[in-house]
């Protein structure tokens, strides 16, 4: 389906909604709750299918010893960046789970997105998490049978960029831990 924001001309003369305004409408109800705000625009998010939700929590399970005392993971809960709030299928993020009692993370140290349908939206936040200083992203894009690794982030986009299409992808940010990626693509 088309979008008017396909427009270039409407895209220009568009309104941004900031994360303050984003919030407000979340709390007046003016929102629905499956959405999310990337780059001032509020997004639907994509349904989750079986296979999503599978190859999320196979990914949980796998990075949840790997994660230090000194972080915690988190699981479709939002990141507060400076344009967006996005709601990545898995962020591990420094500090306990105490520490995000008032406010959301303002980045992370590692962001996993599942793209089973979601592949085109999941690229252009590779932008807003690394403006947030996000260290390394994963992409895992079942169609393609790949997990796109993104790292060294910039104000403008990760600088570094590769596909691992192996049997076993090793974690930059957590060194010494890797994830057999052979279950993700039977």
């Amino acid at each position: 389906m088309a979008s008017i924001l396909d427009n270039p001309a409407v895209r220009e003369v568009a309104v941004p909604v900031t994360v303050e305004q984003y919030h407000r409408m979340g709390e007046a109800g003016l929102i629905v709750q499956n959405t999310e705000l990337l780059g001032g625009v509020i997004v639907e998010k994509m349904n989750k299918s079986p296979n999503h939700s599978w190859i999320v929590q196979y990914l949980a399970d796998c990075l949840r010893s790997a994660v230090p005392h000194s972080m915690h993971m988190r699981q479709e809960q939002p990141l507060t960046l400076e344009d967006s709030e996005p709601e990545p299928d898995i962020a591990i993020v420094i500090g306990s789970r105490d520490d995000y009692r008032q406010a959301h993370p303002r980045s992370a140290e590692l962001v996993i997105e599942v793209a089973v349908s979601s592949a085109a939206i999941d690229r252009e936040k590779a932008k807003l998490y690394a403006r947030a200083g996000v260290k390394e992203y994963l992409i895992v894009v079942p169609a393609e049978k790949t997990v796109e690794v993104y790292s060294a982030p910039t104000p403008n986009g990760y600088s570094h960029q590769q596909n691992a299409t192996g049997t076993q992808l090793e974690l930059a940010t957590f060194p010494g831990t890797s994830v057999d990626l052979v279950p993700l693509f039977d």
